[in-house]
């Protein structure tokens, strides 16, 4: 176990970088308040239907609150999308066609999007005659020295693609100045396509979303940030509406778009989830930065920096063993609520290309919002922590974790 007095000195010196926290969370909060008030929220918009769910109020409004919160043109918010993967795989299919190119320039992307991209035989963007390319960051930054040199010997791509979380690398994860530089770098080339972002884990961390600052199209998941640990299920995209209608179409089909889909349960958690999501990435922020201190102050090697502010919900620690890290991630299943009676094993997870070690004790299955980890089993042996509901029980982890 951890000493407490160790946990409370981490405490008083993040004091007033919780304080800088606090400040985004109130600001994002009152941004959710005038999205629901400005679309006039009522009972009625929690309603589910059934079948084709022609003028499902409940659903178009949904979209319409993530769309002004994101100040973006659209927005789709869909329990029928089952993943972040699944979000990002219908904005991939959805804009590229065959014969278009794709550039990623913030490195490979992740694990799960390697069949969805580069699979064969098994209808990837490979198989569509879609081409995929990537640049490789360069010492944790967006080369533009090779984005340039791409774009004078292969012209424009249809799309230019962009990770804002570290994923399973150690970088640190892009903040919205960042993406921000980024998208008037590629501006500044002349492109004039579409910029989309991987948004997974970044929602609400910082007071501006990556729509207002020039990103056309992005996509997460309703189980991370921005469904608040109460959404049950489902996938988002927002973005410009030209963008956003081509996702619609693959979503359901070209005839259709967004005119059909039903969800018979309601929607009161997606809306409740959403509202709350400002407050409750702000306890996950603070367990990170905690936890980021509290460690570091015991000679690990975490990622980002201690007394850093994050850009997204993900704190990776280095342990440099394989059963350092396996105790490490037994340890936080075993203090989570849900399941802690289970011993998290590595196993050969779909969609990963390493065995993969996961602890997610969640009211919702998987949901990284709440407090989990999760690592591939290879050198140099890293953990990504991620989320908590509340900053109570990241203090009560923290206290009981056995290094």
């Amino acid at each position: 176990m951890i000493d407490e007095k160790l946990i409370k000195t981490c405490e008083e010196k993040l004091a007033e970088k919780f304080k800088q926290l606090e400040e985004t969370a109130l600001y994002n909060q009152e941004k959710i308040l005038s999205a629901f008030q400005n679309n006039r929220i009522a009972l009625r918009h929690f309603v589910g239907t059934t079948g084709y769910g022609y003028n499902d109020e409940g659903r178009d409004t949904l979209n319409k609150v993530i769309a002004d919160v994101f100040k973006a043109q659209s927005a789709i918010c869909s329990p029928n999308i089952v993943s972040g993967t699944h979000a990002l795989s219908l904005c991939l299919f959805g804009v590229l066609m065959p014969g278009s190119i794709a550039l990623c320039i913030t490195g490979k992307p992740y694990d799960t999007l390697n069949d969805v991209i580069f699979g064969e035989g098994n209808g990837s963007l490979k198989d569509y005659g879609v081409k995929f390319d990537y640049i490789d960051l360069k010492n944790g930054k967006i080369d533009t020295d090779k984005i340039a040199e791409y774009f004078n010997q292969n012209g424009k791509p249809t799309m230019v693609y962009m990770q804002r979380s570290c994923g399973y690398d150690w970088r640190n994860t892009f903040s919205i100045n960042d993406i921000e530089n980024a998208v008037n770098f590629l501006k500044s080339l002349g492109f004039d396509g579409c910029i989309m972002l991987d948004n997974c884990y970044g929602e609400f961390t910082n007071k501006k979303e990556a729509t207002e600052v020039g990103v056309n199209l992005l996509a997460g998941s309703m189980i991370k940030n921005i469904g608040g640990g109460i959404a049950p299920t489902g996938g988002y995209v927002v973005g410009d509406e030209k963008y956003v209608n081509m996702v619609q179409n693959r979503l359901t089909a070209p005839s259709i778009g967004g005119e059909v889909s039903s969800y018979a349960y309601g929607y009161q958690y997606y809306y409740q989830g959403l509202f709350l999501a400002p407050h409750v990435v702000l306890q996950a922020l603070k367990g990170s930065m905690l936890f980021g201190e509290v460690l570091s102050e015991l000679g690990y090697e975490t990622s980002p920096a201690p007394n850093t502010i994050p850009n997204d919900i993900i704190r990776a620690i280095k342990f440099g063993n394989k059963e350092s890290l396996i105790k490490f991630i037994q340890n936080i299943q075993k203090n989570s609520p849900i399941d802690s009676f289970v011993d998290a094993l590595p196993w050969a997870m779909p969609g990963y290309e390493d065995e993969v070690i996961m602890a997610a004790g969640c009211f919702v299955q998987g949901a990284s919002i709440e407090l989990s980890a999760d690592a591939p089993i290879k050198p140099p042996y890293i953990a990504y922590m991620q989320g908590g509901l509340t900053y109570e029980h990241c203090k009560i982890v923290l206290k009981n974790l056995s290094l």
